[in-house]
């Protein structure tokens, strides 16, 4: 497993990737009775593949997610050739339209949350941002003054800028303000370093102590790091934002299926309702297909255009 975190960090892999892989790997070994991989070759990928299909009876992207992470397995560490895999049973994937709270809704929700997780909701919903990419926002991505946030190695990789509402820039400046007072305070003792992707870390070695490259939304702790024996400064975990978001949707009486990611979908719907063309929160939301965001103009126009047929109905 050590060297599928090797060949996943090589190739730049997210850790969420990376994690994925390690988990679907292991549950591929398990079910093969700890066979290793090379002994049992690529045949043993359709019957674990299948067998979440028809055992298991998990979804199409969590059936594709484990054949990727095989596939990875077999082509990328252990340099086998898979060939074609026949047999396969594939789960068919459903077109499923996401939440979009109303702005009402939104504001109402928003209302019932307060201090950090506040401030977080309100980036997320204003700004588009994923969850991870809010958690992981440095002081060095902010630009306050200009209204833009600088998103870093996003989903996939990329890098894109979008908007930061005026709204929030004095709640992000006293934010920044309080990320500075703790930092001077971690490095009076001894600590005041923050985790830098990469290599960046040994090119550039005192850029890990410098405000700029410390987390907007910190962790409550100092982790002492294994490697370097620096204490550490994370960021903050997502849980803390996804809680307060399910317990305010709860407070605000709203009756939808809704997660914190909900916000990032309202974000977009909303946007093109008030008019903005769809190429341009294809940009603000970093997708690489113009396909991924035309289904906003499902949830958006679709509906509003369609006038119930019980309206036209002449019932005096």
């Amino acid at each position: 497993m050590d060297l599928v975190s090797v060949v996943c960090r090589r190739r730049h892999l997210s850790r969420r990737t990376e994690q994925a892989y390690r988990f679907w790997i292991r549950s591929y070994i398990h079910f093969h009775h700890r066979q290793h991989p090379r002994v049992l070759g690529p045949n043993g990928i359709v019957a674990f593949i299948n067998h979440l299909a028809t055992a298991r009876s998990v979804a199409a992207s969590t059936q594709s997610q484990a054949l990727n992470a095989l596939l990875f397995l077999y082509r990328d560490v252990l340099e086998m050739e898979v060939g074609h895999l026949g047999g396969l049973r594939r789960v068919q994937r459903r077109d499923r339209l996401p939440v979009v709270l109303t702005m009402d809704e939104v504001s109402a929700v928003l209302a019932q949350m307060d201090g950090i997780p506040g401030l977080m909701a309100h980036l997320l919903y204003g700004s588009g941002l994923r969850v991870t990419e809010c958690m992981t926002l440095r002081i060095k991505d902010l630009d306050p003054q200009a209204g833009l946030i600088h998103v870093r190695a996003g989903k996939g990789g990329k890098d894109r800028t979008t908007v930061l509402p005026s709204r929030l820039q004095q709640a992000i400046q006293r934010q920044l303000l309080r990320v500075a007072g703790l930092h001077r305070q971690d490095i009076a003792r001894g600590a005041g370093f923050a985790p830098l992707p990469d290599a960046l870390s040994r090119k550039y070695p005192s850029a890990s102590q410098s405000l700029a490259w410390q987390f907007v939304f910190p962790s409550r702790v100092v982790r002492t790091c294994p490697q370097t024996g620096r204490r550490l400064r994370w960021h903050a975990s997502e849980s803390g934002v996804q809680m307060a978001f399910k317990a305010a949707l709860a407070e605000a009486q709203i009756a939808k299926h809704a997660s914190v990611h909900t916000l990032r979908h309202s974000f977009a719907t909303h946007l093109l309702a008030a008019g903005t063309d769809i190429r341009t929160i294809q940009l603000l939301l970093g997708h690489r297909n113009l396909k991924t965001t035309m289904i906003y103009t499902h949830v958006e126009q679709a509906v509003r255009k369609t006038v119930s047929p019980l309206d036209r109905l002449n019932m005096n």
